[in-house]
């Protein structure tokens, strides 16, 4: 497994992150095993939300911690906040008040004394960045939280929340597949006259490298917004060829070369999984090894669909 530095403490921490949204599913004791799986496959950094079952998932990871405190040394914990579930209707609240009593909620869900690091959950459109610097400070100097990012966010508006900041983003969360590559696709397209040419994040992925913001792909192996998983599809022969092919060629599963397409993108990049079946963890955690080729990287792009110039 291959590691990068990572927030404030330049923690060392796994590229391949496991995602902990869908471990309400598990039965008794399918959690620990999970865990366990992971950590023994490389990967040292888990990913979890508030909105995730309303709080559940936390509920259930906090309860594995208090059963084997062990677990909270080995493990990098990040959660996120700001969608709000506790109204008519969802919204996004990065008010500095919603912020600090979001922290405490997760905290006591987790049942830890911090978070190793904290994502505002998607923009909200009337952030108020000085509030979010407020709060942020205020976790920071009482020892809640030890590092904060972002999910998907375009440059603009990490600017803008920069721009009343004391810490630094450490990591911005987006969607990124090789069946999802709008990021990509503008910027190998720029000035043609045809729909992939459109910027519509402003430049995200060369923004977070610039800045040193670590890269988050969320939706590895998803095509669209939760449309199906590409790996086996149909819709994806030729994708799936070319994946089973180099898998073959590599020794490996044909999700690990999809992960470890995403990992191949420069800079630090990190990948998302989702899984909740502990043999997929270990086949993903081995795409944190994998070395594509600039001619196997565009290989793939090219056999999801996408065009060059």
């Amino acid at each position: 497994m291959e590691y990068i530095e990572f927030g404030s403490e330049k923690r060392k921490v796994s590229k391949v992150v496991l995602g902990l949204m869908r471990i309400p599913e598990l039965a008794s004791g399918g959690i620990d095993r999970l865990l366990n799986t992971a950590f023994d496959n490389g990967i040292n950094f888990l990913d979890i939300a508030d909105c995730y079952a309303n709080g559940y998932a936390e509920e259930l990871l906090g309860n594995e911690l208090v059963k084997n405190p062990s677990l909270r040394d080995k493990f990098f914990i990040q959660s996120k906040c700001g969608i709000r579930l506790d109204g008519p209707f969802t919204i996004f609240d990065f008010s500095k008040d919603y912020i600090l009593s979001s922290v405490d909620r997760i905290l006591s869900r987790l049942k830890t004394d911090h978070l190793d690091c904290l994502l505002l959950h998607r923009p909200d459109a009337l952030m108020e960045p000085e509030e979010v610097s407020e709060a942020f400070n205020t976790l920071y100097k009482a020892g809640k939280v030890r590092s904060f990012g972002v999910s998907n966010m375009n440059p603009s508006q990490m600017e803008f929340l920069k721009s009343a900041l004391d810490v630094e983003i450490a990591t911005n969360q987006v969607q990124l597949s090789v069946c999802h590559t709008p990021m990509i696709n503008a910027g190998v397209n720029v000035n043609m006259n045809h729909d992939r040419a459109i910027m519509r994040d402003g430049g995200v992925l060369e923004y977070c490298r610039m800045h040193k913001i670590a890269i988050q792909a969320w939706s590895v192996l998803q095509y669209g917004m939760f449309e199906g998983v590409f790996i086996g599809s149909d819709r994806y022969g030729k994708l799936n060829e070319v994946l089973n092919r180099m898998a073959y060629e590599k020794g490996v599963s044909p999700s690990a070369i999809a992960i470890a397409w995403v990992l191949n993108y420069p800079g630090a990049t990190q990948a998302v999984i989702g899984t909740t079946k502990d043999y997929r963890v270990a086949e993903s955690a081995k795409a944190g090894d994998i070395k594509l080729s600039k001619y196997e990287w565009y290989e793939l792009y090219l056999a999801a669909g996408n065009v060059l110039p």
